[in-house]
C-alpha cells in the first residue's frame, strides 16, 4: 500500500486526488505547515532529506516530485489505455506537458508568492511577474482549446498535475481572461474523487 507523506496546503493534495481516480489503495501520514513559517516540519526530512511534500512510500522505494509519483503511480495502478505508450506519435507532448507543470509553469506565480513578503520592495518586478504568468497561463490556454482535458481530451494525470497551477492562478486573479481554463477548474473540482480527496487530506485553501 503507497504511504502518502501529506503536508496541508501543498503540492501533494494532487497525488490523493489521482489515487482518488484509480481507486489505488493507500494511507495517508499528515503533516501540518508551521503556523508562524507556513513552512513543513522538520519531520518531514525523516523521509526524504528536502523535507518536502509530496513524497510517496511504495514497495521500499521512497519516491519525491509530482511528475515522478504521478508517473509511478499511474505506471503501477492505472489500466493500460491511461497513459500513452513510449511508441505514440504524442508520447513525447505528453512527457513535455507533465514535467512543464513544475518546471516551468510554477515558476512565475512561485516568484509572485515569495515577492509578496516584500511588500512596496517587490513593485519592480511585479510586471515582469505578471507578464510571464500570462505567457504561461496563455500558453496552457491554448493546449487546451476547447476540449476539456489536456491530453486526448480525456481525463489523465496531466489534469492533477496542471490543476495545481490553475489553483495557483485562480488565486493570483490570473484565470479571469482564460474562460476554459476556469471552466476546466470547475470541472475538475467537481469531480467525485477531487472531493473525497479533499475530505481525506484536509486542509487546501487553493482548492476554495
Amino acid at each position: 500500500m503507497i504511504e502518502v507523506h501529506h503536508l496541508n496546503n501543498s503540492r501533494s493534495q494532487r497525488i490523493l486526488w489521482l489515487l482518488e481516480e484509480l481507486k489505488a489503495p493507500y494511507e495517508i501520514i499528515n503533516y501540518k505547515r508551521d503556523l508562524e513559517t507556513n513552512l513543513a516540519p522538520q519531520k518531514l526530512k525523516e523521509v526524504h532529506i528536502l523535507g518536502k511534500s509530496p513524497v510517496i512510500v511504495d514497495n521500499g522505494k521512497v519516491i519525491i516530485e509530482s511528475a515522478a509519483i504521478t508517473t509511478y503511480i499511474v505506471d503501477q495502478y492505472a489500466p493500460s489505455d491511461f497513459t500513452p505508450n513510449q511508441e505514440d506519435e504524442d508520447y513525447y507532448k505528453y512527457l513535455e506537458l507533465m514535467h512543464y507543470a513544475e518546471g516551468s509553469a510554477m515558476l512565475p506565480l512561485l516568484l509572485l508568492l515569495y515577492s509578496s513578503s516584500l511588500g512596496e520592495n517587490a513593485a519592480p518586478l511585479m510586471d515582469r511577474i505578471f507578464s510571464e504568468i500570462h505567457l504561461h497561463i496563455g500558453y496552457l490556454s491554448k493546449c487546451l482549446g476547447d476540449n476539456e482535458f489536456f491530453f486526448r481530451n480525456k481525463f489523465s494525470g496531466l489534469d492533477t498535475m496542471l490543476s495545481f497551477v490553475l489553483e495557483a492562478a485562480k488565486i493570483s486573479d490570473s484565470l479571469k481572461d482564460y474562460s476554459n481554463l476556469i471552466d476546466a477548474l470547475d470541472r475538475y473540482q467537481s469531480r467525485p474523487a477531487y472531493k473525497k480527496a479533499l475530505e481525506k487530506g484536509g486542509e487546501y485553501i487553493l482548492g476554495s
